[in-house]
């Protein structure tokens, strides 16, 4: 594979000296951004009930909320990306972030399913356009020496999102119903732009990847093995996960007020896991990867049979909470090391992989549940996973070449 990375170079202006604290302060907006967009994406997981309730829909034609943005993200990150080279990336988050709240609001006031669909295309686009440029903004907003922790700080929105977001979603959504859940979350995202705008210096655009760069990475085996890997965990865990809620309700029989406690449970193990996994797979990325997916696999292969009462269903969320939370910095890293020459380029093929194969999850998961049952899911589910273990497994023997270990 060419390491040579084909870039488009804007001339940047020197930035004016700024205080660590405003500097700082664009770090926490682009990490808001972040959280509102996850917060956003996987909404309907803990409201998928209701909002199907609403519109006469089964638990799988209310899935296609889920299905919808991850497609429009894997499109939009290589071409907004592209499209966008030479505009200024302040501009450019803070348009996405008005984007997004748009589309919250849109689908709060929806009279149509297809509507509330119309919304989560344009969540889509916010996903794929904002995380392929937020994601790398960190050096460009702090000192050389303090860029590790303010990508950390942005990166802490993803679990943060199912922390406090969704669990908080659902719980608002079981008091005043689901659309107020996107108003509220309409006006926060409005505020985050207010945010961007007020503390985000102009950050002119200096490189992106052209998308000739994007196809040049798939000659390597081992950014092939990381798509594969990618593809199989997240399957199985977004085929699952994103009917959860229909789970606990029917199987472990949980009240819809309960069903937020659970998945606050789940949500901060996946925090856990989120520093566990970014520590962890740094000097171990393909042994990490793998417990990451045998947790899971273990978690939905058991909810079926422990899943039964109330603390069996607490715990395997809480095991598969802490696996979880180590996929994307796993995956994210294994794309890294695949690429290093090409770090831009690598963002936005995980990107746009990882939101693929959200949307795949969610509508293979969407058609099983529909003929089958939520219990039988979480088996298909635990199995995929287990694939992936076997697959990590495959590449050790093989003992490939490259920089994984």
């Amino acid at each position: 594979m060419s390491t040579a990375t084909t870039t488009t170079t804007v001339e940047t202006r020197a930035q004016p000296a700024r205080s660590p604290l405003v500097s700082w302060l664009a770090v926490v907006a682009v990490m808001l951004g972040i959280f509102s967009i996850v917060t956003t994406e996987i909404l309907p997981i803990g409201l998928l009930t209701s909002i199907g309730a609403s519109f006469s829909l089964t638990d799988g034609g209310a899935g296609l909320m889920m299905t919808m943005p991850g497609f429009l993200a894997a499109l939009s990150a290589p071409l907004v990306t592209a499209a966008t080279a030479r505009i200024d990336r302040r501009l450019m988050t803070a348009a996405f972030i008005l984007l997004l709240a748009l589309a919250n609001f849109l689908v709060a006031a929806a009279s149509s399913y297809w509507l509330v669909l119309l919304s989560r295309v344009m969540v889509g686009v916010t996903i794929g356009g904002f995380w392929s440029i937020g994601v790398g903004l960190a050096a460009r907003l702090v000192p050389a020496d303090s860029v590790g922790r303010a990508t950390s700080v942005i990166f802490s929105a993803v679990p943060l999102g199912s922390v406090l977001g969704v669990p908080l979603g659902t719980f608002i959504g079981s008091i005043a119903g689901w659309r107020a859940v996107f108003v509220v979350m309409g006006l926060f995202t409005v505020a985050v732009f207010v945010m961007l705008l007020l503390v985000v210096p102009a950050l002119p655009a200096e490189q992106a990847p052209r998308l000739t760069v994007l196809g040049g990475m798939f000659r390597s085996v081992n950014t092939r093995f990381a798509l594969a890997m990618t593809f199989l965990i997240v399957l199985a865990h977004f085929g699952t996960y994103t009917y959860v809620t229909p789970f606990l309700e029917q199987v472990t029989h949980v009240s819809s007020g309960l069903v937020t406690v659970y998945l606050l449970a789940y949500g901060a193990a996946g925090i856990a896991g989120n520093f566990l996994g970014g520590s962890a797979v740094a000097r171990h990325p393909r042994a990490t990867f793998a417990a990451a997916a045998a947790m899971i696999a273990g978690a939905t292969l058991l909810l079926p049979v422990l899943g039964r009462w109330d603390l069996g269903a607490v715990a395997l969320l809480i095991v598969w909470g802490v696996a979880y939370g180590a996929v994307p910095v796993c995956s994210q890293t294994w794309f890294a090391k695949a690429s290093p020459d090409s770090p831009e380029a690598a963002s936005v093929l995980f990107t746009a992989s990882f939101q693929a194969t959200i949307s795949i999850g969610a509508l293979v998961g969407g058609v099983v549940v529909d003929h089958t049952s939520p219990s039988t899911l979480m088996v298909l589910g635990g199995a995929t996973a287990f694939l992936m273990v076997l697959a990590v497994w495959a590449h050790h023997t093989k003992k490939s070449t490259g920089p994984m270990t």
